[in-house]
Parts: C-alpha cells; structure tokens; sequence
C-alpha cells in the first residue's frame, strides 16, 4: 500500500509540474509576442512617405507667431520614426491646428496601426468641429502611409497645437527627408 500511495503522490507531483511549466511557457511566449507586436507596431513606419510634395489642405491656417519660424532650425527630440530623433530640422511651414493620435486598419489591407503620430484635423473627411474626442471615428485624406489615404481613424490623442512640415537629414542612413508631415512644437527644440 505504502508503495502505490508514493507512486500516486510522485505521479500527481510530475503532473502538476508539468501543468505548471506549460502555463508559464504559454503566458511567457504570449507576453513576449504581445510586446514584440506592440512594439513593431509603433516602430515600423517602413510605409510612410517620409517626403511630400509639401502640399498642404486648403483650409490649414499658417501660424502667426510660431516657435520656431519658417527658414529657421531645429532639433528634433521624438522621433517617429528611425533617424529622426536627434537630427537637425529646418522648418519648411508652422501651422496652428489640431493634431491627433490615430489608430486605423489600412484601406489596402494589412496590420492595423496603432497610435499613429500625426494627422491633423484638416487631413479629415467632413469631421465635426475641433478637438474631436478620443474614441471618434473619422475618415482621412491624409496619405502619409501606405493604406492611410480613405482609410477610417479612431481618435486616440487630440494636442491643440502647432505643427510643423520639416526637412531633416536621417541620422541612421543619411536620407534627405524634405517636407515631412509632421512634427508637433513638444517634439522640437532650439539648437
């Protein structure tokens, strides 16, 4: 009797161990892949147009008194993208606005796209008046990704603020970026 009980309780030990590391292996390699995803998500902007024609909406109002002025330089402090930040940026346009974090699945198909910096509210299809409020679900014009142009946003950030269509030299691969949009006032600074 003695040796089929110690034979149960070593059983139900390899057992339980085992339920236990399969547990940790699945919540460790979910944890792991959520985080790996999360991240390529907001790094990956191999898709964006890092230039423009430098064409801007119609309505856009240029900024009267901005920071920093047409013509002159700055450092850019948060990139979105590798090789923006930390490079020096002249300031092609300064424009007063509304500027949004957007999440949205691309009209072509593919990944969605979380917390995409920047679209301005005038790159929106007949939205409401400014600010709208996060959670709002809007469509777009804006093209500056693959799939973003008619694609529909959801508003996760509105920053009542100025922006800024700049011209920078990657500090990665030494591309000349020219009329980027965009870049808000918080993610420059003087030389």
């Amino acid at each position: 009797m003695k040796i089929k009980r110690s034979w149960f309780i070593s059983f139900l030990t390899v057992i339980t161990f085992l339920t236990l590391s399969a547990c940790s292996d699945k919540t460790e390699s979910g944890t792991k892949k959520d985080n790996d995803i999360e991240q390529n998500t907001k790094m990956d902007h191999s898709t964006m147009d890092h230039s423009s024609s430098g064409e801007v909406p119609i309505a856009l109002k240029t900024a009267v008194n901005p920071k920093f002025p047409e013509g002159s330089t700055a450092i850019i402090t948060n990139g979105h993208m590798e090789g923006m930040e930390g490079a020096k940026a002249t300031i092609v346009g300064a424009y007063d606005t509304t500027a949004y974090i957007v999440s949205y699945d691309p009209a072509t198909g593919g990944e969605r796209v979380e917390n995409h910096k920047w679209v301005i509210h005038d790159e929106l299809i007949n939205p409401d008046l400014a600010p709208l409020a996060s959670g709002t679900e809007v469509k777009t014009n804006a093209s500056h990704m693959t799939g973003m142009e008619n694609a529909t946003v959801r508003i996760d950030k509105a920053v009542q603020t100025t922006v800024y269509m700049i011209d920078y030299t990657a500090t990665t691969n030494g591309e000349s970026v020219k009329n980027h949009k965009w870049v808000t006032e918080d993610e420059l600074k003087a030389e």
